[in-house]
Formats: C-alpha cells, structure tokens, sequence
C-alpha cells in the first residue's frame, strides 16, 4: 500500500502574512503540497492568496473543500472557517469545516496540524510563525511525536513570539530558524 506522501504545513498570526510571503517565495516549484492556516476574517483571506500567487513560484489559492491538493500549489484556509487535510491512499483533500473555533479561532492551526497528524504524520514538514497567543503549539508538539519535522521561528525575527515560542516550550520544535532561514530548511528536509 501507498504511504503518505510529503506534506507542508504552515500556520501563523500577527504577521503571518509577510512572513508566510517569505516562506513561500523561498520555494521551488517542485515542491510537495502545502497547506497554510493564517489567522484573517472572511474575504481577506481570497485577496492574500491571489497577491501570494502573483508573488510566488509556487501557486496559491483559497482552500475549498474537496480540493484535491497537487504539488506545487499552496492552499489557505479561507476566514471562519477550518482548513483540514484527508488521505486516501496517496492522495491528499481539503476539508473546509465550520465548526467550533478551537483556541477561539477558526481557522485554527491546531485543528489543521491535528489533522495533518492523521493524515500525513512523520511525512510532514510543520512550520509554526510569528503569532500571538498559543494556537499551533500543541498541534506542533504531536506532529513532532508523531516523526514530523518541525520548524519554529525565532524571537528575533517575529513580530509576536507568542505562537512559535509555546511550541518551542512544548517541545514541539525540532529546529528554531530565523524567518530567511526558513525554506532553505524545509526544502532541505523534504529532500531527505
């Protein structure tokens, strides 16, 4: 049977958008599906994902649910609602869910982390950036247990250390990179 296949995950919150820009831009084209919960209300989320396509390599899009999710492309939650992630055999969907916030956020990182635990565990490669508060630490910390490596950013370079800094104190964080370092290390890793 066909295991899982490679999977990024990346959330972020107060100044996310910026450093999710970043991230992304760092990338190759040929690079496995990614999946990206930024904290944002409705419509704003539409309007990021078109700016980051335009932006970017690789090419990104709101997440609708049933979306079959392809290399190279990057899906984001759209605004109050959870993006989660389904495997069947080697192919991965979105689940765009509303139902109740977790951490009072919807998207939340955790829900979407949780799922990826199930879906693609040690075949990920989770990214936790600048944010307040603690959504995406616990969802970290699982994914880490679960053979998945995982990338916090580093106080210097985050606009709140909030987010990042909960996982790292989980031990939910393999590696603590400041942002520029960031997909270097994830396309190191899933070259691996």
């Amino acid at each position: 049977p066909t295991g899982p296949q490679r999977l990024v995950a990346i959330g972020a919150s107060t100044g996310g958008p910026e450093a999710i820009r970043q991230v992304l831009q760092g990338l190759p084209a040929q690079v496995p599906p990614i999946v990206i919960v930024q904290h944002m209300p409705p419509v704003f989320t539409r309007s990021f994902a078109e700016r980051l396509d335009r932006l970017c390599t690789v090419r990104v899009k709101e997440a609708e649910d049933g979306d079959l999710l392809e290399p190279g492309h990057a899906y984001i939650a759209p605004g109050d609602y959870h993006l989660q992630v389904t495997r069947n055999g080697s192919q991965y969907r979105a689940r765009v869910v509303q139902t109740e916030p977790v951490n009072r956020h919807r998207p939340s990182v955790d829900a979407l982390f949780d799922s990826v635990v199930e879906a693609s565990g040690a075949a990920t490669v989770a990214v936790l950036l600048t944010g307040m508060g603690a959504d995406g630490a616990r969802g970290m910390k699982r994914l880490r247990d679960a053979g998945a490596h995982t990338i916090a950013q580093d106080e210097e370079t985050c606009v709140v250390f909030g987010m990042p800094r909960e996982a790292i104190q989980l031990g939910g964080a393999e590696f603590v990179l400041p942002l520029p370092q960031i997909a270097h290390k994830v396309v190191e890793l899933l070259a691996a």
